[in-house]
């Protein structure tokens, strides 16, 4: 593409613009991340591997909580429900407590 004599270089639209399903799941990139790892614990568990199963949903959870206490506001999507210290406590919380509970049952 040419740039024409004397003016400035063509602008594009935004991505949101141009690719709206696209730029809507960038921007949800780390709820994305968070329910990949939590359905590969699923599928885990469906295998009949409930221990390892629990354990990669609970590191889900434990990982959802360190990207809403490390990301900024606008880049943290649908896992900002309520104010940071909740959200951080109840998902930090839960996941300890599923990755703690599938570790401490002995096995038969």
């Amino acid at each position: 593409m040419t740039r024409p004599a004397g003016g400035t270089p063509p602008t594009r639209p935004p991505l949101y613009l141009r690719r709206p399903l696209l730029a809507g799941f960038l921007r949800q990139w780390p709820l994305l991340a968070v329910i990949v790892v939590a359905g590969a614990g699923l599928l885990l568990v469906a295998a009949d591997r409930w221990r390892p199963g629990l354990v990669v949903m609970g590191v889900a959870l434990i990982a959802a909580a360190a990207l809403r206490l490390l990301l900024p506001l606008r880049r943290t999507g649908f896992l900002a429900v309520r104010s940071q210290r909740i959200d951080v406590a109840l998902t930090g919380s839960a996941g300890v407590a599923l990755v703690v509970l599938a570790l401490s049952i002995p096995p038969t």
